[in-house]
């Protein structure tokens, strides 16, 4: 798996992740997540380019979102592919990380948050 950041305007973190997210995903992303978690407090994940997503890439989601959150920032998910949102939706990860359809109401999202 890949993993681009891209600083956007306001603070903004905009990490677009490309392939499966599966358990050379995690291991592929892991450390470089998890260092920009603990460094910034506005994260967006565009999970657009994510073509699987398995119960280690959610475990990766969750854990960074919750060390944000922790320090007061915002982490948001976008975009995610129909068979990625089904496999957030039955986790239930939709009900604690916001996820957005798309990438700019992720980005609005997180310009008018506090």
């Amino acid at each position: 798996m890949e993993m681009h950041v891209a600083p956007l305007s306001g603070g903004i973190q905009h990490v677009t992740l490309d392939g499966a997210f599966d358990i050379r995903g995690a291991a592929d992303v892991d450390l470089r997540m998890a260092t920009l978690a603990g460094a910034h407090d506005r994260i967006l994940v565009d999970l657009s380019r994510v073509t699987f997503l398995a119960s280690i890439g959610i475990r990766t989601l969750l854990v960074n979102a919750r060390s944000v959150a922790r320090r007061g920032g915002r982490f948001v998910l976008a975009a995610p592919q129909p068979m990625v949102n089904e496999s957030l939706t039955t986790a239930g990860i939709v009900d604690l990380i916001p996820t957005l359809p798309t990438v700019d109401g992720a980005i609005e999202a997180l310009s008018t948050a506090a």
